[in-house]
């Protein structure tokens, strides 16, 4: 695995990081690195990763389904209204990550993607100048960064506008999966691949 690819039951090469789990493999094959511009799931994107944060992506992915329940399918308008019954509610669900930060931190950031999409016209719109002119070429995981400057600055203006959990590696992780750069492996069959 020095070069960080593995062969699948399927015959087909993938990333060394989505292992041999069903759920994993379908999120690297379906979803990972496919460019995105729909602003609910960007925004969907954006707080799943700050529940991410010190956690395994996994742990997410498995408990997706629940947060888009209890979080009105991340409808920004609606999480924005939330109040401190909605955050009571959240922390007594065990199908998510009960962090009292994170969940108050996702109320934030609806209420800013909102003054956000009025400053900008769309989160999609907004998300995609921090898009860098080349993306990069991993041939191993070691060259796959953690941070990138374009997701620095990102971070840097989010939390500007007022948005909480937005790190420059939350946001590059964000970048990553939201196709805004592609660090699939250099042999591994999704890299550059179009949408299913």
């Amino acid at each position: 695995m020095d070069d960080g690819l593995r062969a699948g039951e399927d015959g087909r090469t993938r990333c060394w990081w989505c292992g041999d789990d069903a759920i994993y493999v379908a999120y690297h094959d379906d979803e990972w690195g496919v460019p995105v511009h729909d602003d609910v799931r960007l925004f969907e994107k954006l707080c799943l990763e700050a529940f991410q944060a010190g956690l395994s992506w996994l742990t997410i992915l498995r408990k997706r389904t629940r947060f888009r329940e209890v979080f009105a399918g991340f409808d920004p308008e609606v999480v924005a209204g939330y109040g401190d019954d909605d955050v009571a509610r959240l922390l007594a669900d065990p199908g998510i990550v009960r962090n009292r930060a994170k969940i108050e931190a996702t109320i934030t950031n609806a209420r800013a993607y909102l003054q956000l999409v009025e400053d900008e016209g769309s989160l999609d719109a907004y998300v995609w100048r921090f898009a860098p002119d080349e993306t990069p070429v991993p041939r191993n995981p070691q060259d796959i960064r953690p941070i990138s400057p374009e997701s620095t600055a990102m971070s840097k203006d989010l939390k500007a506008r007022g948005w909480a959990f937005v790190g420059p590696t939350t946001v590059y992780a964000f970048q990553q999966a939201m196709g805004l750069v592609d660090d699939h492996l250099v042999g591994c069959w999704r890299r550059g691949a179009p949408k299913l």
